[in-house]
């Protein structure tokens, strides 16, 4: 029975987890984005180099990391060593859950350093990498710009 519950609560937190985590793709608008006028610049690439962006680390990853590890604790002994072990596995699970949301959420990032067409201004623009369409030095780019989210195309 604890078993079966501890196994819903795990796919739960999957879905929840995984459900949160943003694109962070040139070509993916949010539904508050589409049909808006954007600003665009063109430029070339100077500079190309592959980063990491963060996985998010919010209240999901450790509430549920909590829950797993309470209910897997409850199952340890009886009485006050039950008590004891359903809080630590609490506090352990916290942890646990919020590393996990963290790692489950990270991304490849790719840095973009530009030198604006007009200007000859240098700027640099993080965002999701996508191996199907790479950026490479030289390429000319478009950089668009729409509530304050700037995005980076060929």
């Amino acid at each position: 029975m604890k078993s079966d519950i501890a196994k819903i609560v795990i796919l739960t937190a999957s879905l929840i987890i995984t459900g949160c985590a943003s694109n962070l793709q040139g070509d993916t608008y949010s539904r508050q984005d589409a049909r808006q006028v954007q600003s665009v610049q063109l430029g070339t690439v100077e500079d190309v180099r592959l980063v990491v962006i963060e996985g998010t680390k919010t209240p999901i990853g450790t509430a549920t990391g909590a829950a797993i590890g309470g209910i897997a604790g409850s199952s340890v002994g009886d009485g006050k060593g039950a008590a004891i072990a359903t809080v630590i596995g609490a506090v352990a699970g916290g942890l646990a859950g919020a590393a996990a949301e963290e790692g489950i959420t990270k991304s490849q990032g790719v840095e973009l350093v530009i030198r604006l067409g007009e200007s000859n201004k240098i700027v640099s623009v993080v965002q999701a990498h996508n191996p199907a369409k790479p950026f490479y030095v030289g390429d000319r780019v478009r950089l668009m710009t729409v509530n304050g989210q700037t995005r980076v195309s060929q």
